[in-house]
């Protein structure tokens, strides 16, 4: 685990916050979120083999631009394959129109499996290390792609687990698990970002990007980014690859 050059916290007498951080626009979002309501976030993102490997730099950019320390995992979720975010022989589906998505069934092959259970013990450890009761994570149960690990059941169960598995949870501290995000639309989250001043073109959100780094503009995430931007009656500053 390695940390980036941006270490000075945004107030240093401010409780501190893990905020899993990805690079894209929901984690972007709640990272902005979690300074706003007066945290001094660690930031935590994560090098898991994924092939949009882009997304780390974005989160790299947006932790300096924030001025909050920047930690990076590296756990190798490809040598299990089972998605297509990190089995190259697995092809992320492809859409030429958001609504293809509102019709389909079933849980994507762009979801990896225990992800998000994984992402939240690393960040449930930099938590008790750091004496942070707070942890942030920006799933979203609304415009999403169904994926089981994004629902407040499961956040729920797994502040409760962490609750139980660590020593301070055992000495009365609490940790609380914040998803600021859970309940709104793409478009809302959007708004709400402009309103905290997030640069959206620092982010990437496509699971396939091009050689350039560009976006796809047909996976479910580039998809759900672009009417999340016309909803919001906003320009999306996606670059997308060339070509």
């Amino acid at each position: 685990m390695t940390a980036s050059d941006g270490l000075a916290g945004p107030d240093a007498a401010a409780p501190v916050a893990v905020v899993l951080l990805s690079g894209g626009l929901d984690s972007t979002t709640c990272l902005a979120i979690a300074r706003h309501e007066g945290f001094a976030p660690v930031a935590l993102s994560f090098r898991y083999g994924q092939r949009h490997t882009v997304e780390l730099d974005c989160a790299r950019r947006v932790a300096e631009a924030a001025g909050v320390e920047h930690l990076v995992a590296d756990i190798d979720l490809a040598a299990f394959g089972g998605s297509a975010l990190v089995d190259d022989a697995l092809a992320v589906p492809k859409h030429d129109d958001v609504t293809e998505l509102d019709d389909g069934d079933g849980i994507p092959i762009t979801y990896v499996p225990a992800r998000n259970t994984i992402f939240l013990s690393f960040a449930l450890a930099v938590a008790e290390v750091r004496d942070a009761a707070d942890v942030f994570i920006g799933v979203n149960a609304v415009d999403y792609s169904g994926y089981p690990d994004c629902r407040p059941e499961f956040v729920a169960a797994f502040e409760e687990m962490a609750n139980l598995a660590t020593r301070a949870g055992v000495e009365g501290r609490r940790l609380t698990i914040h998803t600021p995000l859970i309940a709104l639309t793409k478009a809302e989250i959007i708004s709400r970002g402009v309103e905290l001043g997030v640069d959206y073109a620092a982010t990437s959100t496509c699971y396939d990007p091009g050689p350039d780094g560009g976006a796809c503009g047909r996976c479910d995430a580039c998809l759900l980014r672009a009417r999340g931007f016309a909803d919001a009656g906003l320009a999306d500053p996606t670059r997308y690859t060339a070509g």
